[in-house]
């Protein structure tokens, strides 16, 4: 916004705000706190203020962080048929419970901000992460997660888990610091401090396993 700056008495107006209200459509699901699982909104349920204007850092955070999140639940997927670790399959329950609803919420997001998310839903392909692919677990690292079994995928999974999980808050923080979206820094603040806790919990177990 350009503030006026013509007459020293006149202020600049706020940016109109946008309510975005749940419809009678696709439902759309509220993200819980980190690890809790969402919620479905009721229709009509006011869901809070949208920015009116959203800025090119809001669109990237969600575009990317749509791919991002489903490749963790495609590994998350891997645990059960794997893994005996009752802790790696809290931690996949975990994963799952959060970062789906997270999804929808970006995808009914970007809908809601004038961007068709072709590719970034939850029906679109696997992989694409954007301007943040350099972070993600590259396919060559995933199908050797998809080979091991036991006490050697329980250390790959966790090692390349934690890399990923890196990579969200690396993205997260850098929405913070560049977007102007309440609803997208709010989810960025999430997963900051939930995918943090997770990381030293990966490390911690990761650490037992190799002692």
């Amino acid at each position: 916004m350009i503030a006026s700056s013509l007459t020293g008495c006149t202020t600049a107006e706020p940016e109109p705000r946008t309510p975005l209200v749940a419809g009678t459509g696709a439902p759309v699901i509220i993200p819980g706190g980190p690890g809790d699982a969402g919620r479905t909104a009721r229709p009509g349920e006011n869901l809070g203020d949208s920015e009116a204007r959203v800025t090119a850092a809001d669109v990237r955070f969600a575009e990317g962080m749509i791919p991002h999140h489903r490749q963790a639940l495609e590994m998350a997927a891997l645990v059960r048929p794997r893994s005996s670790s009752p802790v790696l399959r809290r931690l996949a329950e975990r994963i799952t419970a959060a970062q789906r609803p997270e999804i929808a919420a970006m995808t009914s997001w970007l809908r809601s901000a004038g961007r068709a998310p072709t590719g970034h839903d939850e029906g679109g392909p696997p992989g694409g992460h954007g301007d943040y692919g350099g972070h993600a677990v590259t396919q060559e690292q995933e199908n050797r997660l998809r080979t091991a079994r036991g006490t050697d995928f329980d250390r790959l999974f966790l090692s390349l888990m934690i890399v990923h999980h890196e990579a969200a808050v690396t993205m997260a923080k850098q929405q913070i610091e560049d977007g102007t979206d309440r609803i997208m820094l709010a989810m960025a603040a999430d997963v900051v401090s939930g995918q943090a806790i997770e990381i030293t919990r990966m490390r911690r177990e990761l650490l037992r396993l190799e002692g």
